[in-house]
């Protein structure tokens, strides 16, 4: 009996030992993190500001930092940022040329993740009518999908449906996003039939309301505030009222939208991430888990109240303070150096040109639908045709090729004729045809954002570039993003945890590089588009 006992063991250790040396090392967790609209200067703009237990401080001494990390399109948007970090592509491959596009095969506006063919889950509006199906490519999370056999966990959470979906993939788990007709998450039949319980159970806290109760003041004295502006200046937007305190209460029940223009929104978010690690027990077993996790509000707030405000920089401390929460919880969950963590942002934003102007710095705003309309007026005087122009998305004019065609008229016809009206237009310093791009001089930088900006199914027929500082505007207040530019291409990029190297990575790199950098950590394939490459400096 001891010989047969003897026998079992040494098996058994001999079973354990051979199993350690040939199990591949992967982290047990990989965390995305993304916040919608940060331009890379708020890492240093505020560092004296943020908390020495926040998070921006921990990953940038104990992490990487990619110092000149540029987006390498146009234009600069989110579900474009989206799609690119986790596929490493851009949109001329993953077709995401926009939040929205005019589609030659359907001849109409397509948003970016619409899908008619399912239905929403977690409320009755129509706000989870969406799936990752205009994507045509893996992503990051497909492939470590691929790589376990699908036994990897792979959830996406975002107050944007956009920013939930891309990151994931096609084959992910689930993907989450705020429904801001009635506060709280949901999904759609892409992913589930019905919410877990624990996302329920988490709706029928009424966070929102909580959070409306209390209402949005300053986290410190205002007279701390030295890189902003003073607060409630007249070219900043008033969705929640006239300046701090805002006082929220009246949106109870009312406008759950209005969340997402405050702190609040990181807040939800960050709580529901939480959430999703403790009841979907994320990276608690040897296959590895991914977990992306979009930051909505600076968006919001920076379209509104401009990069310069109160606003952004009073989100961004907070935003600080719950990162560090959030590594100390990852810490405690899944472990120290147990997870592979990034952080960046899907674009930047310009500042608000009222701003620029009154510091003597060249800026404006280019009205570029109500241009468009004039165009379109004038148009129709010479050619009898009406909206020849069909619409201006992502700086881009589609022409009505159908209309065009049936008359005889060259398409270069009215490409030359839109470059003579334009030619003095204020705010535009370049109107071409997207077939030129490659002929006519223009800078390099540009000209590449261009080409891996463009599909030929989903991009248009001229393109607009605008004066730098010039922004798209509709109104007179608050300002946008979306150009090659530096104040919207340059973004943050930190590295942290498993596998990484600490130190500073000063060359240039590009957002396409992430996802193949997160392969060759992972020892994966690449997304089925990717065109970046790994950042050698970040992985140990």
């Amino acid at each position: 009996m001891n010989r047969i006992l003897s026998s079992i063991l040494l098996f058994l250790l001999f079973s354990s030992a051979v199993s350690s040396q040939t199990l591949l090392e992967r982290p047990k967790l990989v965390v995305g993190l993304m916040l919608d609209q940060m331009r890379w200067d708020y890492l240093y703009r505020y560092y004296d500001r943020y908390s020495d237990k926040g998070g921006f401080k921990r990953l940038l001494k104990e992490g990487n930092t990619c110092e000149n990390t540029l987006i390498p399109y146009a234009p600069s948007v989110t579900a474009c940022g989206h799609s690119v970090v986790y596929t490493g592509s851009a949109p001329a491959i993953t077709g995401i040329t926009g939040n929205a596009w005019w589609d030659k095969d359907q001849n109409r506006t397509v948003y970016c993740t619409e899908d008619k063919n399912v239905a929403t889950v977690g409320s009755n509006s129509s706000k989870g009518k969406m799936s990752p199906k205009n994507m045509l490519v893996t992503s990051i999370s497909d492939e470590i999908r691929l790589a376990t056999n699908f036994k990897s966990k792979v959830i996406g959470i975002a107050i944007k449906d956009r920013g939930a979906i891309f990151p994931v993939g096609h084959s992910a788990n689930a993907a989450y996003w705020y429904d801001n007709s009635v506060g709280k998450w949901i999904t759609s039949t892409y992913y589930m039939p019905a919410l877990p319980d624990w996302v329920t159970q988490f709706n029928d806290q009424k966070f929102p309301d909580q959070y409306y109760e209390k209402g949005w003041s300053l986290l410190f004295d205002s007279t701390t505030y030295i890189q902003s502006t003073s607060d409630n200046k007249t070219y900043e937007a008033k969705p929640l009222g006239m300046g701090f305190p805002y006082d929220l209460k009246q949106f109870i029940g009312k406008d759950y939208g209005k969340l997402s223009t405050t702190y609040f929104g990181n807040e939800l978010t960050f709580e529901f991430a939480k959430a999703a690690l403790e009841n979907e027990s994320l990276g608690q077993d040897a296959v590895t888990d991914l977990l992306a996790v979009s930051f909505d509000s600076p968006d919001y707030i920076g379209h509104s109240f401009g990069p310069n405000s109160m606003e952004a920089e009073d989100a961004m401390l907070r935003f600080d303070l719950a990162l560090g929460k959030f590594l100390a919880l990852l810490d405690q969950k899944i472990g120290k150096n147990q997870y592979t963590l990034f952080l960046t942002a899907d674009h930047g934003v310009a500042h608000i040109p009222e701003f620029m102007q009154e510091n003597r710095l060249p800026a404006g705003r280019v009205f570029t639908i109500k241009l468009m309309d004039r165009l379109n007026a004038s148009l129709e005087k010479i050619y009898k045709i009406k909206k020849i122009i069909l619409s201006d998305h992502n700086y881009q004019y589609h022409l009505n090729l159908h209309k065009l065609d049936s008359a005889g008229i060259a398409v270069s016809e009215i490409i030359n004729w839109l470059k003579k009206e334009c030619a003095n237009e204020p705010g535009i310093d370049r109107l071409f045809a997207l077939t030129e791009t490659n002929t006519i001089p223009l800078p390099p930088t540009i000209k590449k954002a261009i080409n891996l900006g463009y599909h030929p199914r989903r991009s248009g027929e001229v393109q607009l570039i605008l004066k730098p500082g010039y922004i798209d505007a509709s109104g007179t207040t608050g300002t946008t993003h979306g150009l090659w530019n530096p104040y919207d291409t340059h973004i943050p990029l930190l590295w942290f945890g498993w596998g990484i190297q600490k130190g500073k990575t000063i060359r240039e790199t590009s957002m396409s590089d992430i996802a193949p950098t997160l392969a060759t950590l992972l020892r994966i394939q690449m997304p089925s588009g990717n065109i970046g490459s790994a950042i050698k400096e970040v992985i140990k």
